[in-house]
């Protein structure tokens, strides 16, 4: 069945009333001469956005064949984006792993389960033995389930008692996180996805809907299309498909973005559009927030970020007349300068003008990754299990008690370590062992000839599972072959607190296991035990294992308590909280107004917006937010690698419509590949001019790092400003022989060649969206 969302991406039109039901609109796609009748259908939901679309798997002699959106689904009505239509065909592509492979003598070779793993238990037996456990370090995904991310969590946390895990959400979306507890307690996205239908204003603040959540844009689309159209202001630097349908696009300075959220904030107070009953009893730190962003006039913002003062005064009327407002984040601010100051500005527009907590109105500090939220609440990356506080002695305790284990066994010393720290740590030698599981980090991390270095190194025992051979893989010891969504059964939960289920359609093939299963067996085979003596993880089963995770959300922001593998089955995901007063789940969070801020409750304790000097309870607990909102300010300070005589251009990346992360899964799905098949580079059509520059020309873009090669294109982007796409790694050309260089010293590629070992204050977030460049043509 042929369906076209290469050139059409979002579909036609279904426009309604504000407040009327999303129509639904079923996408399906088959292979050539299947038909609808000959299938089975295996209910799922995407993985390869975060919008979490519900998805059925078609499957025909035991092998995948399609699939098609879920009508019933209350995230999707039924539409799927490319990604959706055309991605899973990456689960059949002839070069998945099937076998484990083990280094010999420099080279990987196959080896069976048992080789395999006895080499990654007795590795890591050495390292536990020689340098304790802050000698291991484990790096995982925003791909995996809750369960694989629970299991992980407890073997790191409770049983070895390492505070080194995080995950590949550090780089898409772990300001959203800390940006969502700064201002609010507690993590979760307020809103639900129901708000774009009602909303007659949105404010898209770095967020490039229309190519990282094609389906959510689509239901935009519908709505912009329709009748009694929202309102629309973009903050973007690139004249993108969502920048073109805006009201007021301002295309600021990269790096600026906080300054600009101040200019907009001082608009509202000194207009008048401050809902001032609201602040005044549901929030904490007015007073200083207004003495902050007083010196944030539109003539100083214009001069810092490149946008007309005019422009910014419309864009704050616009944001001020607002009756229904939703904002949205993305990487435009968190992969940016001043990443958590500036989310958190974006939640105090919403609570200047009291738009949260009721149909239409919520900030939305969106996901990247599908299950980016799961490593959140599971523990797996920068935060304990159920959005418990790490510096809270009683979170501690109460995790022990569910766990079984000494309070001291879970690392609560010193804040979870993030990947760029992790990093550090094998760089200087003190992490001896590293495994990453299903994530590409010698592509997706900053400055990527120093992590290829440190990935490299003879003292770092390197574990790799994944489902194929990718650059990270290519440097392991020991790499392990990973089952795909589809192969294996679990939940997972979008950006909006919709939970899924995905029931296994096929099985993986050759030896692949889940990654469950490879947890299991590592926690099995380090003996790893409770305080009882007994098995530490108690679970052999997903089923099992969200049972057990059930249990540790009881009573906690995210309270899975009423959720089951058998509510989830047949209808539509349901949004935690889910509980026994809630049974069918919970659509907005703070309808009554009262936050997560109580210092016993809230998930963390705060920190100084610019320096990321972490508050501890007594500086909380004088806050006295005790149940309202809280607004954070701070100053905007230049970023750290300005334009200079010698690199007068600013780079930023981002992602294209039809790839995801490094390409792993979308660039072995024919359509996706064919539609982008390789990296480009764009320039505002000035710069190309003076640089003699004209479209498809190749081009070299360099930093102090590093550089990449790629054809140009003249867009619409605001002058002095480069961007690329970061999907581009060197995958599909490790076994290229034609050349005596590695990939990416023979044609460079990837993004992040050019990017600076620098992160966020707050959320240690990796800078990646601003470097400073020279471009020039390349001669053949």
């Amino acid at each position: 069945m042929s369906i076209n969302r290469i050139e059409d991406v979002w579909g036609p039109r279904t426009p309604h009333l504000p407040g009327d039901p999303w129509p639904a609109r079923v996408d399906m796609y088959l292979d050539e001469g299947v038909r609808e009748s000959d299938v089975e259908w295996h209910q799922s939901a995407c993985v390869l956005c975060s919008n979490g679309c519900g998805i059925d798997i078609a499957v025909q002699g035991g092998r995948m064949v399609g699939v098609r959106g879920r009508e019933q689904d209350r995230v999707n009505h039924g539409r799927l984006g490319p990604k959706g239509l055309f991605g899973w065909q990456a689960n059949r592509s002839p070069d998945r792993l099937t076998t484990p492979l083990v280094r010999d003598g420099g080279e990987l070779r196959a080896a069976s389960w048992d080789e395999a793993m006895n080499l990654v238990v007795e590795r890591s037996r050495e390292v536990l033995r020689r340098h304790g456990p802050l000698g291991m370090g484990f790096f995982t995904s925003g791909q995996l389930f809750l369960e694989d991310y629970y299991t992980l969590g407890l073997i790191v946390r409770g049983g070895i008692g390492t505070p080194h895990l995080d995950a590949n959400t550090r780089l898409c979306t772990a300001t959203s996180d800390f940006a969502l507890k700064e201002s609010f307690g507690t993590d979760g996205d307020p809103g639900s996805l129901a708000d774009f239908d009602l909303c007659d204003t949105l404010f898209l603040v770095g967020h490039n809907m229309a190519e990282t959540h094609t389906v959510l844009w689509a239901r935009v689309l519908d709505r912009l299309e329709g009748p009694e159209p929202p309102r629309l202001v973009v903050v973007d630097p690139r004249r993108t498909a969502v920048a073109e349908r805006a009201e007021v696009h301002l295309a600021v300075r990269p790096g600026t973005n906080l300054a600009l959220l101040n200019g907009i904030q001082a608009a509202l107070i000194r207009n008048g559009m401050v809902d001032t009953d609201f602040v005044d009893q549901h929030t904490i730190g007015f007073d200083r927030l207004a003495e902050v962003v007083a010196a944030y006039d539109p003539d100083t913002v214009a001069g810092i970020c490149g946008v007309a003062a005019a422009d910014i005064e419309r864009a704050a009327r616009v944001i001020g007349e607002a009756q229904r407002l939703v904002s949205t984040c993305l990487q435009g601010v968190y992969q940016s300068h001043e990443a958590t100051a500036s989310a958190c500005q974006v939640n105090n527009i919403t609570l200047l003008r009291g738009m949260i907590g009721k149909p239409g109105c919520s900030v939305f500090q969106l996901n990247g990754q599908p299950t980016a939220q799961n490593t959140r609440e599971t523990g797996a990356d920068g935060d304990l299990v159920g959005m418990r506080n790490w510096q809270n002695p009683q979170h501690v305790a109460d995790l022990a008690r569910l766990w079984n284990v000494e309070p001291a066994q879970i690392p609560s010393w010193a804040p979870p370590t993030h990947i760029m720290q992790i990093m550090r740590y094998a760089e200087e030698g003190s992490i001896r062992f590293l495994w990453v599981s299903g994530t590409n980090p010698a592509v997706s991390l900053p400055e990527l000839h120093r992590i290829r270095s440190i990935l490299k190194q003879d003292r770092l025992f390197l574990v790799v599972s994944d489902a194929f051979l990718t650059e990270t893989a290519a440097l392991a010891d020991v790499v392990l072959p990973a089952a795909l969504w589809g192969e294996k059964v679990g939940t997972y939960t979008n950006h909006d607190r919709t939970v899924h289920l995905s029931e296994r359609a096929v099985q993986p093939p050759g030896e692949a296991k889940p990654d469950l299963e490879i947890f299991l067996s590592y926690a099995a085979g380090l003996g790893l035990q409770d305080k009882d003596g007994q098995p530490l993880v108690k679970w052999s089963t997903p089923e099992e294992c969200f049972e057990a995770f059930k249990e540790v959300t009881r009573g906690r922001p995210c309270d899975y308590s009423g959720l089951s593998y058998a509510k989830l089955r047949g209808g539509s995901g349901i949004q935690w909280p889910c509980t026994e007063s809630a049974p069918e789940g919970t659509e907005r969070l703070y309808t009554d107004h009262r936050f997560n801020t109580d210092t016993a409750y809230c998930e963390d304790y705060g920190h100084d917006l610019t320096t990321g000097a972490a508050f501890e309870r007594k500086d909380h607990a004088d806050l006295g937010a005790a149940g309202r909102a809280i607004l954070k300010a701070a100053h905007h300070h230049p970023p750290h690698e300005p334009p200079s005589e010698e690199r007068p251009f600013l780079f930023t990346s981002g992602r294209t419509t039809y790839h995801f992360h490094t390409r792993t899964k979308t660039g072995r799905a024919r359509q996706l590949q064919d539609a982008a098949p390789r990296p480009w580079v764009e320039l505002a059509a000035a710069d190309a001019e003076a640089l003699g520059i004209v479209e498809g020309d190749l081009v070299r873009v360099e930093s102090a790092r590093g550089h990449l090669e790629a054809p140009a294109r003249l867009t619409g982007s605001r002058e002095g400003v480069v961007f690329a796409p970061f999907h581009y790694g060197y995958w599909d050309r490790l076994g290229d022989t034609s050349s005596s260089d590695a990939p990416e010293q023979a044609h460079p590629t990837a993004a992040n060649e050019l990017t600076l070992t620098a992160w966020d204050p707050v959320s240690k977030q990796p800078q990646v969206k601003l470097a400073a460049v020279s471009v020039k043509k390349m001669t053949s």
